[in-house]
């Protein structure tokens, strides 16, 4: 009797494992969005977030003739008594910028010798409270509360983590860090590291490190070669060596992954991120296919985070919130763009359909308009 054996299996299991996989993971989202991280045409040449400079894109812009003083008597006038006059509170807060809001804090705590922080936190409450305490705490700040309230406790919220980690600049990163070490007078890897491990730790660490390498020049057969090398350790092999993924992801710069991003399909005949859908999963998986989005569009990845906040019968505030409020002086204005471009219909539309009270109204202060 001779024992015939499929030396075949191995890759022959892969295929329908990835297929299986992939047609899970399609029913969880709209094909518009399948669509949208497919396309690699414009990508080189797109213009990234990463380098946008504060107040380009945003809906946030400093006003003219800025009177902090001014603006801090009319807060503390808003504050007083035993209402709150809540329209005011937003009129100035989401009209000036972060720099601007950080001048009415000193002038706030020079006229009244306390913290407009503590002031607005007695006298609201709530998500509305939240987000007015966020647009008054220095972007870096707002950012390191996140990462600590995400690694606090019991658990982990890695999907703030992700969110963070895989979305800011080596200098938002940077200023991020030096925020946590002033607040905690402990680094920022130090504590990650006790907080995370495996492939997920190796990835947030690298990231946290804020050492992605920012040259603008692609060296094409550099790209060339990371598409093979990715290729190798995913599609063409039984099993996935993650550290390649890694390393690639982790360090190169945007404009050489978006490169490498175009390689890939041109070798494999599959985007990048469908083959991390495919050979990974978990946490490794959301953050490894979270950073190819950033590296694609920014903007399109937080209009999809935007989407799924305020999808279903629930609103994820504290996201909505974060994301709103980061990207008002950044990017908001595309990803308003896209958010429209995904849905058909516009981002401020469906804040007002999702939020209601000064919350909302708030919210879409900062949105900025409608499209």
């Amino acid at each position: 009797m001779t024992l015939q054996v499929d030396i075949q299996f191995p890759q022959r299991f892969k295929v329908w494992r990835n297929i299986l996989r992939f047609n899970l993971k399609a029913e969880k989202l709209p094909f518009v969005i399948m669509s949208l991280w497919d396309d690699l045409e414009s990508l080189v040449s797109a213009p990234s977030s990463f380098t946008a400079k504060p107040g380009e894109r945003g809906t946030i812009k400093p006003i003219p003739n800025f009177n902090a003083g001014g603006d801090a008597k009319a807060l503390k006038k808003a504050m007083r008594g035993l209402g709150t006059d809540e329209k005011t509170l937003i009129d100035i807060l989401t009209h000036r910028s972060s720099a601007q809001r950080q001048l009415i804090c000193e002038a706030y705590q020079k006229d009244t010798g306390k913290a407009l922080v503590k002031d607005l936190k007695g006298e609201t409450g709530g998500s509305f409270e939240e987000v007015l305490v966020a647009l008054v705490t220095p972007p870096a700040v707002f950012d390191c509360h996140e990462v600590i309230q995400a690694i606090k406790g019991a658990g982990t919220t890695e999907k703030v983590l992700i969110e963070i980690f895989a979305s800011r600049s080596n200098e938002q990163i940077k200023a991020l860090s030096d925020a946590y070490f002033n607040e905690k007078k402990k680094t920022l890897i130090q504590d990650l590291k006790g907080e995370v491990s495996g492939d997920v730790s190796k990835v947030l660490l690298l990231l946290a490190e804020g050492k992605r390498a920012a040259d603008t020049t692609v060296n094409m057969e550099k790209a060339k070669e990371d598409a093979k090398t990715l290729y190798n350790a995913g599609e063409k092999t039984f099993g996935t060596d993650e550290s390649k993924f890694i390393e690639i992801l982790c360090q190169r710069s945007i404009s050489q992954l978006r490169q490498t991003l175009v390689e890939y399909k041109n070798i494999s005949g599959k985007t990048l991120q469908q083959s991390i859908e495919s050979e990974m999963s978990g946490n490794l998986e959301k953050l490894l296919v979270a950073i190819v989005k950033c590296v694609k569009s920014v903007p399109a990845y937080f209009a999809e985070q935007l989407y799924m906040s305020m999808k279903g019968g629930g609103t994820d505030e504290q996201t909505l919130t974060r994301i709103m409020v980061s990207r008002s002086e950044i990017d908001l204005m595309d990803i308003r763009a896209e958010f429209k471009k995904l849905y058909k219909y516009s981002l401020h539309s469906a804040i007002k359909s999702d939020l209601s009270d000064s919350y909302g109204e708030c919210v879409n202060a900062i949105c900025g308009g409608d499209d």
